[in-house]
């Protein structure tokens, strides 16, 4: 293994051993990915964090960004019209600013989750003339949103400069 390599490895975290119970277990999970895909994010070196080297277009500030909508639509209610532009950040967000709002919309996301005991009982929605999923299926959404991404972004970074692991 070269240096360069070594350098750019971290230490692989395994999946969190949360609570016994369902919503324990569910949201350690989803907090667990959020930290992952994040800390992916933060640190990424400018240009190449907001530019793509896939013909999709995915690029590492694109991908925290959409789940920052997701997060903010799922619990907090926010509307989004267009999905697809979700995935591009500003050209005048820095990585810091991504990152923090992704941070600060979990923060949120998670303070909503923390009076919901009820997982069959839907996301509380600041207009209830909205439908809602119920919290099992908003969690285990989630989930599949923040790992699907979290994976593309483990071969994003590692495209971009090598760094591989959680």
């Amino acid at each position: 293994m070269s240096s360069t390599t070594r350098r750019n490895r971290r230490r692989d975290i395994p999946p969190p051993r949360t609570g016994g119970n369902e919503i324990e277990v569910l949201r350690g999970f989803l907090d667990y990915l959020r930290a992952s895909i994040a800390a992916k994010v933060d640190g990424a070196p400018e240009p190449q964090a907001r530019t793509s080297a896939v013909p999709s277009g995915t690029n590492l500030l694109g991908l925290l960004n959409h789940l920052t909508f997701v997060e903010r639509s799922m619990f907090l209610g926010d509307d989004v019209t267009d999905w697809q532009a979700t995935f591009h950040a500003a050209p005048a967000d820095s990585m810091a600013d991504v990152v923090a709002r992704y941070r600060d919309a979990v923060t949120r996301a998670n303070d909503v989750l923390d009076g919901c005991t009820d997982l069959g009982a839907p996301v509380p929605r600041p207009r209830p003339d909205r439908p809602a999923p119920n919290i099992r299926w908003a969690l285990t959404h989630m989930i599949e949103e923040t790992g699907r991404h979290a994976g593309h972004a483990d071969i994003l970074r590692e495209l971009v400069d090598g760094t591989t692991g959680r």
